[in-house]
C-alpha cells in the first residue's frame, strides 16, 4: 500500500474503476521516508472443507450459547496479541512462500477451530519476478441453522493482508505490517462465533499479495483483493454486501488510526461513533494525503469499505517492524470498535 497525491489517485481509482485487474495500493510514507518510495509516493504494500479437530465435537453441533449483549467486550487484546506473535514466528512471509504457506494452514486451522467453514480462493499472478501463486482465504459461518455456510448471508466484509514485503536486504518481520491485522482478524473470528447470527452475516477475508512484488504500480500490489473483487463481480455477489471494514497495522503501541480522506462518509462517521461510544475516539481520525489499500477494488465495486490503518509507524518497511513495537491494548481497541459496529450495523 502507498500514498499518492489527489491526481494520481483518481488515474488509479479510474483504472480500478475499467478494470478491478490494474487497481494498486499505496499509503503514506512516515517520517523518514520508505526505501522503495519517493518524497511523493508512499508504498505501503506492496486470498477447503471444513473439518472437525481431532478427538472433539465438532463445532457446529455443539448447542449454541447465548450471545453476548455486547460482544465488543469479549475481544481480547492478549489473545490477538499472541496470534500476531504466532505469524511473526513463521518468519518473513512473502507471497508464493514456505513461510507464508505455513502461516496459511495456522490460520485456517484457527478458523475451522471456531467453527468458520474456509475457502482457498487460488489464482496465479504475473508479477515483475515471474508468475507467483497466491491464496486468498474466505471465512464463512453457517449461524445457528448448524448447517452448511452458504455464501449468501453475508452482509459485511472484514478484511486484511497476511503476506509481507519481500526484501532481500532486510530480514523483514512484518510485526504490525501483516501480523497484526492478521492476528486480530483471528481473534475477531472467535469472537464472532459467539453470536453464530452476527457471524453469518460477515465474511472474513485474509488477502494474499498485497505488497508489491517489486515496486508499486497499476499491476504490481493488492494481487488478492484485485482478485476477490473480480470473483464478486462474476458472481454477481456485489449487492448483498453493505459495507466493508479493512485492518492494516493496527497493532502500534502509540495508536493513530488514520483513515484516507476519501473513504466512505457515512460509513466512517459511524466508526468513529463507534469509538466515541466507547471513549476511543481520540485514537481515529482522518490522514491528510490519500491511501491506495486493499479497500480500494470494494469501493469500486460500490461496496464502501474503510481503511482502518495506523501509518504514523515510523519502523513501515524496514527491518525495525517487530512484536516490542506493538501493543496487545491497541489490538484490542481496534477490536472492540469494530464489533460494536458490526452489532449495530447489521442487527435484525
Amino acid at each position: 500500500m502507498r500514498r499518492t497525491p489527489s491526481i494520481l489517485v483518481g488515474r488509479f481509482c479510474l483504472a480500478i474503476a475499467i478494470a478491478l485487474g490494474s487497481a494498486s495500493c499505496q499509503r503514506r510514507a512516515p517520517a523518514g521516508g520508505a526505501p522503495e518510495a519517493s518524497s511523493s509516493q508512499v508504498v505501503v504494500g506492496d486470498s477447503a472443507t471444513p473439518r472437525a479437530d481431532s478427538g472433539a465435537t465438532p463445532r457446529a453441533t455443539q448447542p449454541p450459547m447465548a450471545a453476548p449483549a455486547e460482544i465488543w467486550k469479549e475481544f481480547s487484546g492478549e489473545r490477538a496479541f499472541a496470534e500476531v506473535r504466532t505469524q511473526v514466528q513463521f518468519g518473513p512471509r512473502p507471497s508464493g512462500s514456505a513461510e507464508l504457506e505455513k502461516a496459511r494452514e495456522h490460520i485456517r486451522t484457527s478458523l475451522r477451530r471456531d467453527g468458520w467453514e474456509v475457502e482457498d480462493q487460488r489464482f496465479t499472478g504475473d508479477t515483475p519476478r515471474g508468475p507467483i501463486n497466491f491464496v486468498n482465504l474466505i471465512a464463512r459461518h453457517a449461524g445457528p441453522a448448524n448447517g452448511q455456510a452458504l455464501a449468501s448471508t453475508q452482509q459485511a466484509i472484514v478484511c486484511s493482508h497476511y503476506d509481507t514485503k519481500r526484501f532481500t536486504t532486510i530480514k523483514f518481520a512484518g510485526a504490525n505490517d501483516g501480523a497484526s491485522s492478521t492476528g486480530a482478524l483471528l481473534e475477531l473470528a472467535r469472537v464472532l462465533a459467539m453470536d453464530r447470527a452476527l457471524a453469518s452475516k460477515i465474511e472474513l477475508v485474509f488477502f494474499d499479495g498485497e505488497e508489491a512484488v517489486a515496486q508499486f504500480s497499476e499491476t504490481d500490489g493488492l494481487y488478492g483483493s484485485r482478485q476477490y473483487a473480480q470473483r464478486l463481480r462474476e458472481q454477481k455477489r456485489t449487492g448483498q454486501f453493505k459495507f466493508g471494514i479493512l485492518w492494516d497495522m493496527i497493532g502500534d503501541k502509540d495508536l493513530t488510526i488514520t483513515c484516507p480522506p476519501d473513504s466512505p462518509q457515512p460509513l466512517t462517521e459511524q466508526i468513529f461513533a463507534a469509538a466515541d461510544a466507547l471513549g476511543l475516539r481520540a485514537h481515529f481520525g482522518y490522514y491528510d494525503r490519500s491511501v491506495l489499500d486493499d479497500h480500494a477494488p470494494l469501493n469500486a465495486l460500490r461496496i464502501p469499505t474503510v481503511d482502518l490503518i495506523d501509518f504514523d509507524y515510523l519502523p513501515w518497511h524496514t527491518a525495525d517492524d517487530t512484536l516490542d513495537k506493538l501493543d496487545a491494548e491497541s489490538l484490542r481497541k481496534v477490536g472492540a470498535v469494530t464489533l460494536y459496529h458490526l452489532q449495530r450495523a447489521l442487527k435484525p
